[in-house]
């Protein structure tokens, strides 16, 4: 049973969100805003994190980052449609997923069952390595040159299956399908994932060698040399 936390100032909101988890068999916490949920977490960390950007107080975002700074808890965001902007940014803070108001609870639970089979809750296991890289999925941690990446689930979900499909070009909408398990969403989630990424594999994020750029494509990943 995965423990979930779920932020949302509109009360109705929370409750149908619990009501629809606990149906799915994950015990729930609820907070009504950033500074609970920051409390929360703290006192008893949950498995993932279903947080609203609009929050009284600290907001959505803020929580984001503070929670960022202390672990990598998965973070599945609740954005209004028209917030694109706010979503770049929680995904460049480090959250995980989102999912857009108004949205289907049933929908929303879809999406944290996703999350926490590729965070060790179940899931393909197995170590993938390439050149310095290592990533083991059983541990969940992936390495370069014995030194552990800091990497949110998504982030080392991407880092694993480019890994281990060296060599072959994915557009971004394969790569939603693959990693996400979406058959349609915004494809900004991929670019943004890719750029994070590239920030901590790379010598220089600006000229990849290793996550490249297939112009009119999207992106490749380029194995290690031979005694590299």
């Amino acid at each position: 049973m995965a423990r979930v936390l779920v932020v949302d100032d509109d009360l109705t909101v929370r409750e149908v969100l619990a009501s629809y988890l606990r149906a799915g068999s994950h015990d729930v916490v609820e907070a009504g805003d950033g500074e609970q949920a920051l409390r929360a977490m703290s006192e008893r960390p949950a498995d993932i994190v279903v947080l609203d950007l609009m929050l009284p107080g600290i907001d959505g975002l803020e929580v984001c980052r503070r929670l960022r700074l202390a672990s990598e808890v998965p973070i599945i965001m609740l954005t209004a449609l028209g917030s694109e902007a706010d979503r770049i940014m929680g995904l460049e803070l480090g959250a995980d997923d989102y999912v857009g108001k108004p949205f289907s609870p049933r929908e929303l639970v879809l999406r944290v069952d996703s999350v926490l089979k590729r965070t060790g809750h179940s899931g393909e296991g197995g170590v993938v390595s390439d050149g310095s890289l290592v990533v083991d999925a059983d541990r969940r941690v992936a390495t370069n040159a014995g030194a552990e990446l800091a990497l949110t689930t998504r982030e080392f979900d991407l880092l694993r299956y480019l890994i281990a499909h060296p060599g072959k070009a994915f557009t971004r909408e394969d790569l939603l399908e693959h990693v996400w398990g979406w058959t349609i969403g915004d494809r900004s989630t991929v670019t943004v994932h890719v750029r994070r990424l590239r920030e901590k594999i790379e010598s220089d994020p600006t000229r990849p060698e290793r996550l490249v750029t297939v112009w009119g494509v999207g992106y490749r990943w380029e194995p290690a040399e031979v005694g590299a």
